[in-house]
C-alpha cells in the first residue's frame, strides 16, 4: 500500500456531520450538502499542500535524509510486493491442492466404474453374441422369460449410462489436468517474481545501509547530530502547526471528549519493551516528546482509540509515520514503521492494525515511536494506559 498524502484534521468531521443534520427543506439540504462538500474539498487540498510542502522542504534541506527516504521507501514497497506475492502463492497452492484432490477422487471413481463395466463385459462375453436370445430360450417359464428379458433391457441401459459416465469422468480429468497445469505455470511465475523482488530488496537494503553509514559519519560530530535532531523535531512541529492552521480546532476539557474519558483505559499500540520514555534526554541533548518501544520486526501496530488517519507518509527522523485524529484536539503518532496499513482519510476503530513496526527513519533495530498530543502539544502517554508496560 503506497503511503497516501491526503489529510483530515481535528474537528472537521463532527462539524460536517452537524451541518448535514440541520433540518431544512429538501432544496436547502441539497444546497448545504454541495456547499459542505466544496468546503471539504478545499480544506483537503489546503492540508495536502501543507503536508507536501513541509515534507519537501524538510527533505530538500537534508541530502542524507533524502537518500535515506528513497532507500527506505524502496524497501517498504518491495516488502509490500513480497507480501502480496506470498498471499497469491498461498492461494494458488491451495487451489492446486484442491484440484489435485479432486483429480485423485475422479480417477478412483473412474477406475471403479471401469472395473465394474469390465466385469459385466466378461459375463456378456461368456454368454456369447446372442445374449438376449439365449437368456430367453434358457427359461422354461414364459413369465420368467419375460421378466428376464425386461431385466436384461435394464442392464443394457444401465451399462450404456455407465459408459457415458466413464466418458464424462475422462473429460473431467482432462479439464482438471489443464487447470493444474495452469496453476503450476502461475506458481512458477510467482516464484520468479518473488526471486526478482528479493533481489530488489537486497539492493534496497544495501542502499539503506549506505545512507545509514553516511548518517553515522556525520553523527560523530555532536553539533551536527544535535542540529539534525532539532531540524527533525522542527519538521514535525511545523507539520502539525500548519495542519492546525489549515483546519483549526479548539481542545475541549477532557471530560467533554470521548478520547479524554479514556485516560487510564487504553491498550498499548504494540507489544514490546519501553526503551525511552516521555521527557527522557536523548543522546544529543534533545528530550523525547513521546516513547520508544522496542518490538519485533513487522509486529502489528494498533490504533489506541477510534479516529481517522490524517497523515501517512515518510518524515525525517520518524520514518514511515501515521497520525490519527481522535477528535477534541487529540492526536496519536506512530513512527519508525516498516509498512503503513492505512491511508490518510481512513477511519479506524480502537485496536485496528494501522502499521507494521520497523526501523525506518534510520533506526538500528525495530521500534515504535509513539506520541499523544493535545492541541498540538505533546503529553506524557504513560498515564493513558491501563497497564504499566506494553
Amino acid at each position: 500500500m503506497a503511503p497516501g498524502r491526503a489529510l483530515f484534521f481535528n474537528g472537521l468531521w463532527p462539524l460536517l456531520l452537524a451541518a448535514l443534520a440541520v433540518l431544512r427543506p429538501v432544496g436547502a439540504v441539497s444546497a448545504d450538502q454541495s456547499q459542505t462538500q466544496a468546503q471539504l474539498r478545499s480544506l483537503k487540498e489546503r492540508i495536502e499542500r501543507v503536508s507536501r510542502d513541509v515534507s519537501r522542504d524538510a527533505i530538500e534541506r537534508d541530502r542524507l535524509a533524502r537518500n535515506l527516504r528513497s532507500a527506505e521507501l524502496a524497501v517498504a514497497a518491495t516488502r509490500s510486493d513480497l507480501e502480496t506475492l506470498q498471499t497469491q502463492e498461498t492461494a494458488h497452492s491451495e487451489q492446486r491442492a484442491t484440484l489435485g484432490a479432486e483429480r485423485s477422487r475422479v480417477r478412483a471413481s473412474l477406475a471403479s466404474e471401469r472395473a465394474s463395466l469390465a466385469a459385466q463385459l466378461r459375463v456378456a462375453y461368456r454368454i456369447g453374441p446372442h445374449e438376449p436370445l439365449q437368456l430367453l430360450l434358457n427359461q422354461r417359464d414364459p413369465a420368467a422369460a419375460v421378466r428376464m428379458y425386461t431385466w436384461y433391457g435394464y442392464f443394457g441401459r444401465a451399462r450404456a449410462m455407465q459408459i457415458e459416465g466413464i466418458q464424462q469422468q475422462v473429460q473431467r480429468i482432462d479439464t482438471l489436468d489443464a487447470a493444474l497445469a495452469g496453476e503450476e505455470r502461475a506458481l512458477s511465475q510467482l516464484h520468479s517474481d518473488r526471486a526478482q523482488r528479493l533481489t530488489q530488496l537486497e539492493a534496497g537494503r544495501a542502499q539503506r545501509a549506505s545512507a545509514l553509514d553516511n548518517l553515522q559519519v556525520e553523527a560523530r560530530s555532536r553539533a551536527a547530530s544535535l542540529g539534525r535532531l532539532r531540524a527533525q523535531q522542527a519538521s514535525l512541529e511545523r507539520l502539525l502547526r500548519e495542519l492546525a492552521r489549515a483546519a483549526p480546532s479548539r481542545p475541549r476539557a477532557d471530560d467533554g471528549t470521548e478520547f479524554g474519558r479514556l485516560r487510564g483505559r487504553l491498550d498499548w499500540p504494540v507489544a514490546g519493551r519501553v526503551v525511552a520514555s516521555y521527557g527522557d534526554t536523548r543522546a544529543s541533548g534533545v528530550d523525547w516528546d513521546g516513547m520508544v518501544v522496542a518490538t519485533a520486526h513487522a509486529a502489528p501496530v494498533r490504533a489506541i482509540a477510534a479516529g481517522r488517519v490524517i497523515y501517512a507518509d515518510w518524515l525525517p527522523g520518524l520514518g514511515l509515520l501515521a497520525i490519527v485524529d481522535h477528535g477534541g484536539g487529540y492526536l496519536s503518532l506512530y513512527g519508525y514503521n516498516d509498512q503503513l496499513r492505512k491511508s490518510a482519510g481512513e477511519a479506524v476503530a480502537a485496536g485496528d492494525v494501522i502499521a507494521a513496526a520497523g526501523d525506518t527513519g534510520g533506526r538500528p533495530e525495530p521500534e515504535l515511536y509513539f506520541e499523544i498530543r493535545r492541541g498540538g502539544k505533546p503529553v506524557d502517554p504513560r498515564p493513558w494506559f491501563r497497564q504499566r508496560r506494553p
